[in-house]
């Protein structure tokens, strides 16, 4: 009895985690404007905050790349606000660390930039209650996305030659 129990709440634990995912990414594309299978996200921590990474997965797909760099655009905007709408509409709940973020924002840049196929947001502060936000933030993005990128503190790559200030 004890095993059935534990194989049932298993199961149910798996169709939720399918089911949570599946729901994340259809209304991830709703509000992005663009396909989740089109674009690849990163989501970076940097020693001074972090960086939101969007690309087109296709160098040919400027559609694409135009809907993130409009979106990223708009994100960095909404966040210097304090306007975290977005990512509560597609997570289904309040990412840790926003409301933090939401109080602290004249602490925080949120800067966007071009990419060749598409786009980042980096974030920026010396503040280090907004910056712990940050990270939890973003380590909350990676996990929900199930981006793979590491969840430690790295140096960001230099990238003059990549990004084309807006």
């Amino acid at each position: 009895m004890m095993k059935l129990t534990a194989t049932i709440l298993l199961g149910a634990c798996l169709v939720y985690g399918q089911d949570h995912q599946m729901g994340v990414n259809q209304r991830g594309d709703q509000v992005m404007g663009f396909s989740h299978e089109k674009a690849t996200h990163h989501f970076r921590l940097y020693p001074d905050g972090g960086a939101i990474e969007v690309s087109a997965n296709d160098p040919q797909d400027a559609e694409t790349r135009d809907q993130i760099q409009m979106h990223l655009s708009h994100i960095a905007q909404m966040f210097a606000d304090g306007n975290f709408h977005a990512p509560m509409l597609i997570h289904d709940r309040v990412p840790p660390g926003v409301p933090t973020l939401e109080r602290l924002k004249k602490a925080i840049a949120w800067r966007f930039e071009k990419t060749s196929q598409g786009g980042r947001v980096r974030i920026v502060t010396h503040n280090l209650e907004a910056r712990n936000a940050v990270y939890e933030f973003l380590r909350f993005q990676i996990s929900d996305h199930q981006t793979g990128d590491p969840d430690g503190v790295s140096a960001p790559p230099d990238r003059g030659k990549e990004s084309t200030k807006r």
